[in-house]
């Protein structure tokens, strides 16, 4: 008798995470069905796998049956939905990042799914923003739908096609400055996107029980402030540009038009969440729970920064 291939239900899989959690789960031979609304935006993924292995499902994730039916005779389910501001009445912090994971763990109780991990954000237990507000409250909608959840809060994500670096090197390519919030002393950790996906893979493919039900904040080997991202974003492109220093309240003005553009730089409530550190707590449990090493970005980042050189890849070092 054939063995039945595992089947993992992936929510948000079309995202920059998703896209790289799908590529790790199908070279492991894992059935992978990626709920989204609109199923043709998954078709570019299917090369990822074996013919059949990737199957994009329609799933609104509005309606509590439509993300049941996506779960249904799953073994595994993922999720990455997130947005990082507002927009409209249908994207909105309490319904993407509160409503919507309840539905989804409870779905994943109702059919028994074996194991569930769900992305959310460090920092998010002493946050002020409405952002890191939602994603706390999200936690706690899964965990007393799903106690047995995996909660990962990860760092600022970076790797090839992220939200993060390449929006500030584009945006160097035609300022002559970029803004210094806070004065840039806010600290990150940055986390490698594959570090991420190695996590969840991990989650939810081994054989302990250790990681069911407990949150990991994933923060990788670089603790950096945010002057010190824009020095390392000089360094990799070739390209400085002058800093100016903006106090928050400022900032939050100035947000407030930048916030009307359809991908805004920068949202009051973006603004709010920079008055955070955003790094792994002393005593948490973190990367090191899962026996993996993080990357540096002075590993990663000149792989696809190197683009925004003048003469793009094909440049003199």
């Amino acid at each position: 008798m054939a063995h039945r291939k595992e089947i993992v239900t992936i929510f948000g899989g079309t995202g920059f995470l998703g896209k790289q959690i799908v590529g790790d789960l199908a070279r492991r031979g894992f059935i992978i069905k990626i709920a989204t609304r609109i199923p043709e935006s998954a078709y570019s993924l299917k090369p990822y796998g074996e013919v059949g292995q990737i199957v994009p499902i329609e799933c609104n994730y509005l309606d509590a049956s439509s993300i049941r039916a996506a779960v249904k005779g799953s073994d595994f389910a993922v999720n990455c939905v997130g947005i990082l501001f507002e927009r409209g009445k249908r994207s909105r912090f309490a319904r993407v990042h509160i409503d919507i994971p309840a539905m989804i763990a409870k779905a994943c109780a109702d059919e028994q799914v074996k194991r569930f991990v769900h992305i959310s954000a460090l920092g998010c237990d002493k946050a002020t923003s409405k952002y890191g507000k939602s994603k706390l409250a999200g936690e706690a909608a899964i965990l007393s739908n799903y106690p047995a959840a995996t909660i990962l809060r990860p760092s600022v994500i970076f790797g090839e096609n992220d939200n993060f670096f390449n929006m500030f090197a584009e945006l160097s390519r035609f300022t002559p400055f970029l803004p210094l919030i806070g004065g840039g002393k806010t600290k990150f950790q940055p986390v490698y996107v594959g570090d991420v996906a190695d996590i969840v893979v991990k989650a939810l493919t081994s054989n302990m029980n250790k990681y069911l039900g407990s949150i990991y904040e994933l923060g990788g080997a670089d603790i950096v402030t945010f002057k010190e991202i824009y020095e390392k974003l000089f360094e990799y492109t070739g390209r400085r540009r002058r800093l100016i220093h903006v106090p928050y309240w400022a900032a939050k003005i100035q947000a407030v038009f930048l916030s009307l553009l359809p991908k805004p730089i920068f949202t009051p409530d973006q603004v709010e969440s920079l008055k955070t550190d955003n790094i792994v707590s002393e005593g948490a449990k973190n990367m090191q729970s899962f026996d993996i090493m993080p990357k540096s970005m002075d590993l990663i980042l000149p792989k696809y920064l190197k683009n925004y050189k003048a003469g793009g890849r094909f440049a003199w070092a």
